[in-house]
């Protein structure tokens, strides 16, 4: 009889990881015909690994990562470290949402680049934030840890908030971690600058009134790890990241 990938056996000795490996090989070639030896074998491996790492006998439970911080603060870049480092799935709230909200913002009559007013806020912001949340869900439910990269000022700054997350992970299995990337004005507007992004153009143009908004001294108090990325930090950003990741692990 023909085996399929409902038929996988439990890795749970060599010998049925062998088998495994033989089942997902199968299925791969009926898919995607004959490809070159080295391409063969690079996603073969690459598919057999992940169905290991979800599937096999003592594997670590799934972890969603929370990656906040206020705009050039640097939790993007430190969020993409963590990615190299785990290989865990790296979703940025701009890149997943930006075109959406730019079109709602549209036909709502507003600003496209808009991040500050009160029809941003009640209309868009939420809806922002929920497909970023699904998204990881969706992650985590297949057993892929996820690194969520998004301001998370107002979500951070609510403990009942972060206690209904953490309770619906917890019911799931899954870990969370909270990592607050700390920066100091001047960089952040200097990092800010940099990118050009258009949804920046009011932070720097009422660069005073939006700073005095900020708390830059303090992480919010659900945050379990800060990470330093003021100008003259002792530690490097990346050095940072693999000590954050011992902490997440521990």
């Amino acid at each position: 009889m023909e085996n399929s990938i409902s038929d996988l056996p439990q890795p749970t000795d060599p010998a049925t990881d062998n088998a495994a490996a033989q089942v997902i090989e199968q299925t791969l070639l009926k898919v995607s015909g004959t490809p070159s030896k080295a391409e063969q074998n690079a996603l073969l491996n690459r598919v057999v690994d992940a169905w290991r790492r979800r599937h096999g006998k003592g594997s670590p439970k799934p972890i969603l990562t929370l990656v906040g911080g206020y705009a050039g603060s640097g939790k993007t870049e430190f969020s993409r470290f963590l990615s190299d480092i785990t290989g865990w799935a790296f979703l940025d709230k701009d890149s997943l949402t930006r075109p959406m909200v730019e079109r709602l913002l549209i036909s709502l009559d507003g600003d496209p680049h808009d991040r500050h007013t009160e029809l941003y806020l009640r209309e868009v912001r939420p809806l922002e934030y929920r497909c970023l949340m699904e998204t990881a869900f969706d992650n985590l439910k297949v057993g892929t840890s996820a690194i969520l990269t998004a301001p998370f000022i107002a979500e951070l700054n609510d403990p009942d908030w972060v206690s209904r997350l953490t309770n619906r992970c917890a019911a799931r299995g899954i870990d969370v971690a909270v990592v607050w990337v700390r920066c100091d004005a001047a960089s952040m507007r200097e990092y800010i600058e940099f990118r050009g992004a258009p949804r920046d153009a009011w932070k720097i143009q009422n660069w005073q009134a939006y700073i005095s908004t900020l708390n830059t001294e303090t992480s919010p108090p659900t945050t379990h790890i800060t990470v330093d990325n003021r100008l003259g930090a002792a530690i490097s950003l990346a050095d940072q990241t693999r000590e954050t990741l011992k902490r997440i692990l521990t």
